[in-house]
């Protein structure tokens, strides 16, 4: 009797056993989805292999005048006249500044007398000169004196053309340092400035760092040379891209004591004047090739806990996570400076669905995307209709 007992009760003792066992198992979180019955999630991958990686590096730069020319008066006086607009485009020999010339007129005509004057007297006692009527001596004075009036008058006609201020070249006037009535003490007073902007100069500085990776590289060196098939692009403070490729033209010799960084300054046709002197923009540099690197889409780069790492599978296709040290962007990929090796599966789509410990169903990165277009009907970018 007791044994039957037994026996109809021990399959229950079991089955309630079981239940409590995956019940434990649930609620740890710890369930195998291969033992409730689901196929393991598919994820898209990339096999991380050594490769030449277009390489770009930004840095912040600022927009130089090609030519700023210092306007300045050689002579002294009050500025009568303004005639110009600030920030106008001028053109040589456009009158700027017009100074008081009533003194600069007075002299020269008081110059015109003297040189008429000896003109007269050396025409007078040369001819006597045959008749021996004057010394040599007296001649020779009197072409001296013919001579430095005319020097003298040439001066005077100098200081009263120089009342008026005109520009030298094309370019952008800029502000006025001087207004009407202001007293021009001469060339000591700088009234205005014009700055050549159908093309510029955009400088950036790049860190001694920088240069001595650059340098250690054979294809790199020879870049950062004046001249060098580099291209240089603006990127403009609203984040547009210039329609216009630079040229590296000047590398400064020496370092820059105070910030431990060199000089590079590249040329840019302006005809627009989009880029105008004293412009913060952002540099961007594009002719770089890392050899060699490893690299992933960015999308597959985690962040969390001060540390960044990606997803890996591996072995019996299941997830992990690896630390990593990731380096420069170039373009949409992560250039990986340590971390990975040659041939890692890393996870680039589907990182929701994965967790270390689990196992996964890697799928290539574009057989994944082609498989998703398939399934939704959509055509493939390129394919015919």
């Amino acid at each position: 009797m007791v044994q039957s007992q037994v026996a109809r009760t021990l399959p229950q003792i079991v089955t309630f056993a079981a239940l409590a066992l995956a019940a434990a198992g649930c609620r740890k979180g710890q369930a195998d989805p291969r033992f409730m019955g689901f196929p393991p999630p598919e994820v898209s991958i990339v096999t991380v292999q050594p490769t030449a990686v277009p390489q770009t590096f930004e840095f912040p730069g600022q927009v130089q005048a090609y030519r700023r020319v210092e306007v300045r008066s050689r002579v002294d006086g009050v500025i009568e006249e303004r005639p110009f607009t600030e920030g106008m485009i001028v053109h040589p020999g456009q009158v700027l500044y017009r100074l008081d010339s009533v003194r600069y007129e007075a002299a020269y005509r008081a110059a015109q007398a003297r040189l008429e004057n000896a003109k007269e007297t050396f025409e007078r006692v040369e001819p006597l000169l045959a008749q021996h009527a004057v010394a040599q001596q007296d001649v020779d004075n009197a072409r001296s004196q013919y001579t430095a009036a005319q020097a003298a008058l040439d001066a005077a006609k100098k200081d009263l053309d120089d009342t008026k201020v005109t520009a030298e070249i094309v370019g952008r006037v800029g502000r006025t340092n001087m207004e009407v009535g202001g007293r021009v003490t001469g060339p000591a007073d700088l009234l205005t400035t014009i700055d050549v902007l159908d093309s510029v100069y955009v400088s950036f500085q790049p860190s001694s760092q920088q240069l001595l990776e650059w340098r250690q590289d054979a294809r790199s060196r020879a870049l950062i040379e004046p001249g060098s098939r580099l291209e240089v692009r603006v990127v403009m403070p609203d984040g547009s891209l210039l329609p216009r490729v630079g040229r590296l033209d000047f590398v400064a010799p020496a370092l820059d004591p105070a910030t431990g960084t060199q000089e590079f300054r590249a040329t840019f046709p302006n005809p627009d004047r989009l880029l105008l002197p004293g412009q913060f923009v952002q540099v961007r540099l594009v002719g770089f090739v890392r050899e060699g690197a490893l690299a992933v889409p960015q999308r597959a780069v985690q962040t969390g806990l001060g540390r960044q790492y990606v997803y890996v599978v591996g072995k019996g296709d299941t997830v992990a996570t690896r630390d990593i040290q990731a380096g420069p962007w170039a373009g949409d990929l992560w250039i990986i400076d340590r971390g990975l090796v040659p041939g890692d599966r890393v996870v680039v789509d589907g990182l929701q669905k994965v967790a270390p410990g689990r196992p996964a169903k890697p799928v290539p990165l574009a057989d994944s995307a082609s498989a998703a277009q398939a399934k939704s009907g959509a055509p493939r970018p390129g394919a015919a209709r």
